[in-house]
């Protein structure tokens, strides 16, 4: 094999490459061209044209940037038929972009963590991703009905004012709290009052007697309030540490898989608890390796936005 072309194409490190399996062609000419799609840890998806004849030889050409992810881009794959282009970041989101129009069709955010690989099925609308949540995702979706990406200010707008009485319903069901529904109907509890609720107000307004019951409605609460604080300041929930809910400044991997402020974690550890903060289960080791990659996914986006 030989190498036909070199091409410094990211400012930062490349993760990922992609050729699209259609050719385009171009009507002057006559000749057939691939899209090539790259991704790193610049945030950025690059489109570009690559056309191979023997006659003219090889020739790549830059087309387009997409946006969209606020952190490194991990994977990207184009769909069988060329139309769709699907991609997975650090963010933790999944993005599908129409190659034609290069608009946003779908912002997927199920995963808890880095989103790591993706893959398009052949002939059909199904893709997979990947990701260090331990999951793999299967998707189906309708082109007749794209949905559009949500802005960080409306998905925070989501979890407050947006919701309605049976919005709160949904939520206690999906919490495991399907027995306080009737309860929260019947006193015309939705977004905004749900974020209100205090250890007070359950026992003495919503008249749950439950110390346990209450304990977790608030746990699950106090969850929903940093999350729409997480999305109204626009930080991605990946770089602050679960233990002190910061941006981290020295970003350490622990036995449990997780990534935590090195500080915060060795103070915890110190304190003689073995368990996780995350899972609350026993840590294997006690050892701490530095996460570079989420260290300088960091350092990238607060260059980005301390401006």
């Amino acid at each position: 094999m030989r190498c036909l072309h070199s091409e410094k194409a990211h400012d930062l490190g490349i993760t990922c490459c992609d050729f699209s399996s259609q050719p385009v062609a171009d009507g002057e000419q006559g000749l057939q061209f691939f899209r090539l799609a790259s991704c790193g840890q610049d945030c950025q998806i690059k489109i570009w044209v690559v056309s191979f004849t023997h006659i003219l030889g090889f020739e790549l050409k830059y087309k387009s940037t997409l946006n969209g992810h606020c952190a490194p881009v991990l994977a990207c794959a184009f769909s069988h038929n060329g139309q769709m282009l699907v991609s997975g970041s650090v963010d933790k989101s999944v993005i599908v972009y129409d190659t034609n129009t290069e608009n946003i069709l779908h912002t997927l955010t199920q995963h808890t963590r880095y989103v790591t690989s993706c893959a398009f099925a052949p002939n059909t609308l199904l893709f997979a991703t990947g990701s260090m949540d331990k999951t793999v995702n299967i998707w189906q979706f309708d082109l007749e009905t794209p949905c559009q990406a949500r802005s960080t200010e409306d998905q925070a707008k989501q979890f407050t004012e947006d919701w309605s009485e049976d919005d709160v319903s949904m939520w206690l069901c999906a919490q495991g709290l399907s027995d306080l529904v009737g309860i929260f109907k019947m006193n015309n509890i939705d977004g905004r009052e749900l974020l209100n609720l205090t250890k007070e107000s359950l026992a003495d307004d919503l008249k749950i007697e439950s110390l346990g019951l209450r304990s977790k409605v608030l746990r699950k609460i106090e969850e929903l309030r940093t999350k729409v604080k997480t999305l109204s300041s626009g930080i991605p929930d990946e770089f602050l540490c679960p233990i002190t809910r910061e941006i981290m400044k020295d970003p350490v991997i622990a036995s449990d898989g997780y990534s935590y402020e090195k500080e915060a974690m060795e103070n915890w550890i110190s304190k003689k608890k073995r368990t996780s903060p995350m899972t609350n289960l026993i840590l294997p080791s006690m050892v701490l390796t530095p996460n570079r990659t989420l260290k300088m996914a960091i350092s990238r986006w607060l260059e980005t936005h301390q401006k």
